[in-house]
């Protein structure tokens, strides 16, 4: 078992290591084998590690590596730390991961550095492996930041491009802002207890809860103070309202990246941690009350936008911000375990609709503008097919009260089991969380029908040269695709008892924390049938809405956005929060920027320091200069000046 973690691990950064430092000599062929070989190992190891902790007596394995820091009191070990949650991690990273690789093949196939480009992604990989096997929140950091530099590289991947430069830029500086929080929430839980080790941070929690520090003349709760910065952290790589903008840019990277980034990996981040540290939360309810707040409001927030846009990967990309608001307020509630569902859910089906946003976009020659598509089911008939596996995944779509839970896919299961979950929670916040997940669902429901109607419906609408050229993405685009459906149709049915239902207990361990979720599991069942048929009516509403605006009724959409012309302009441009931190952030940095670059740096320092020596003694060489100037009666007067003065110097000053 230990050498199977060991390998899950490290083999993605040996690939990544073999791509990156000998594409010369291997070439890229070489380069796309020995990194898919390796995500494909690792793949299958996790499915063996998986099957071992979570149905297995052993519930927590921690593989000690080296002592990575001993400085006084702080002992550092560097261990790999696998229980329930990480098991359930490593299949949702490396499964999309090695589906994402396999896409790559045909999908960059014509890019000159696929080497560098498959490299990146491993490394990727690896660094997201660090953090959900990390045992320590210092280590847990080495990832996170890992997997920041990691996203900025691939963003910015074709950095010919000013916008994908400027994406990667402000996802590396935006992030920068949460993880700042992150750090300080570290550091305050070492002060808290004297430690960075899970295990020991766990088990002295009860105390922790109890410590209070006076701010500002003010006794604050510590352990909630911690919480909340370590939520800023969670905010900003899962993108939450505030934290958000750098979402939408990322999509200037290739659409693989957009799949690996936004399904299963760096924006999951956020939510993992919070409910690896659910034994902190569940000691601060305060903090729990923002976490579900801030995903409710996320939620819905992101869905206004996804209604509007029109580039295909924007639409599925502000529903990723949606749907982790969706599992924040699972985790702030305290259903952890519905959380971590929705999370592994998700990433089948939105990984399905990125990858076949990007058939689509492959199949008509990098057009991803929706309003230039149409008819494109006539080109690609397998993409569109399973388009809509994803899409009916992502809006919730079953039939309830059959085969116990009801059959559907799969985020028929996961979605409402956290919508029950927040209103069993029987609180104020849980219930507005409930309410605004609701309207969200509806909102998905309609613009993911928007995006297949628009897609693959009616007659194309853009450049037929175009069309006359569009076919059907190769083989090997399509069975990641045809693997992630396959996710997206069964996970929720299969896993549905092991993370919510009767076996949740035996499955889950200690990994989570077990009063929060047992209590919140008990009473999300005996929810009344409203509670549990609100989102299903949403979901089946709002498909239906938007098969009557985007086919029955064609003039509906545009007189739509003339009726509500206002709103419609406030969710395209994203609540204006960009131009918002342009104006209250940006701008008067740039300008205190430029102030002391001109005025204190270029005047003051400079102009006082070695630019003015340096000006000076040109200007004295300026003016001694002028008496070279090669006429012998000049030099004779200056003799004579020089004689006169020195005469009248020993007259008056010599004794």
């Amino acid at each position: 078992m230990d050498l199977a973690i060991k390998l899950i691990v490290f083999l993605p950064l040996l690939a990544a290591a073999i791509a990156g430092l000998f594409c010369r000599v291997i070439g890229a062929r070489p380069a796309q084998i020995v990194t898919c070989a390796a995500l494909l190992i690792a793949a299958a190891l996790s499915v063996f590690v998986f099957v071992k902790i979570g149905f297995g007596p052993e519930k927590l394995i921690v593989v000690k590596l080296f002592s990575w820091i001993d400085s006084g009191t702080l002992d550092i070990a560097w261990s790999l730390r696998v229980d329930t949650l990480t098991a359930v991690m490593l299949i949702v990273v490396t499964g999309v991961s090695s589906m994402v690789h396999i896409y790559s093949i045909g999908y960059m196939e014509e890019d000159p550095s696929i080497p560098r480009f498959m490299a990146y992604l491993s490394l990727f990989t690896f660094f997201m492996l660090m953090l959900v096997t990390a045992d320590n929140l210092v280590q847990l950091f080495f990832g996170w930041e890992g997997v920041g530099l990691a996203s900025y590289l691939l963003i910015g991947f074709w950095y010919d491009k000013p916008s994908a430069n400027a994406a990667a830029m402000k996802a590396f500086i935006v992030n920068r802002v949460g993880d700042f929080g992150f750090a300080l929430g570290i550091f305050a839980v070492w002060m808290l207890s004297g430690s960075v080790s899970f295990n020991e941070v766990f088990a002295k929690a009860p105390d922790m809860a109890a410590a209070h520090f006076v701010f500002l003349g003010k006794n604050v709760p510590a352990l909630e103070t911690a919480c909340l910065l370590l939520f800023v952290g969670a905010m900003g790589k899962s993108a939450q309202l505030g934290l958000h903008t750098w979402l939408p840019d990322a999509m200037e990277g290739p659409t693989p990246v957009s799949a690996l980034i936004h399904a299963a990996t760096m924006v999951t981040a956020g939510v993992f941690m919070v409910c690896r540290l659910s034994p902190l939360f569940e000691l601060a309810p305060t903090a729990s009350q923002v976490v579900t707040l801030v995903g409710a409001a996320t939620a819905f927030f992101a869905a206004t936008i996804g209604l509007t846009q029109y580039d295909i990967k924007r639409v599925v990309a502000y529903s990723t911000c949606s749907q982790l608001g969706y599992m924040f307020f699972a985790a702030g509630v305290g259903a952890y375990s519905a959380a971590m569902f929705h999370l592994m859910t998700h990433a089948f089906f939105k990984a399905l609709l990125f990858l076949g946003s990007g058939s689509v976009i492959h199949c008509l020659h990098h057009e991803q503008d929706m309003r230039k598509m149409g008819g494109v089911k006539e080109k690609a008939p397998q993409t569109f097919i399973l388009m809509w596996i994803g899409t009916l995944a992502l809006a919730g779509i079953g039939v309830p009260f059959i085969m116990g839970h009801g059959l559907g896919f799969a985020g028929f299961y996961s979605k409402d089991a956290i919508l029950e979950a927040s209103f069993a929670a029987h609180s104020t916040v849980g219930t507005i969380a409930y309410w605004l997940g609701v309207i969200a669902a509806f909102m998905t429901a309609f613009y993911s029908g928007r995006v297949m109607f628009m897609t693959f419906y009616g007659k194309y609408r853009g450049d037929h040269h175009t069309w006359d050229h569009a076919h059907e993405s190769p083989l090997v685009m399509l069975i990641p695709l045809y693997v992630l459906g396959a996710g997206a149709l069964l996970s929720g049915i299969v896993a549905y008892g092991w993370f919510v239902g009767e076996g949740w207990e035996h499955f889950w361990g200690v990994s989570i924390a077990v009063k929060a979720t047992e209590t919140i599991l008990h009473h999300m069942h005996e929810v009344a049938t409203w509670v549990k048929l609100a989102p299903l009516v949403a979901a089946v509403s709002g498909l239906a809405l938007s098969y009557y605006y985007y086919i029955v009724s064609p003039d509906m959409p545009a007189r739509t956005v003339r009726a509500f012309k206002p709103l419609h302009t406030f969710f395209y441009n994203k609540w204006y929060f960009d131009e918002l931190y342009d104006a209250v952030f940006v701008q008067p940095a740039q300008m205190i920027g430029r102030f002391f670059w001109k005025k204190g740096d270029g005047a003051t320092i400079d102009g006082l320091g070695p630019d003015g020596v340096s000006a000076r003694a040109v200007d004295l060489a300026g003016v001694l200069s002028r008496f070279q100037s090669g006429y012998l009666y000049h030099y004779a007067f200056v003799m004579l000046i020089g004689v006169a003065g020195l005469v009248t110097y020993f007259m008056l000053f010599v004794r």
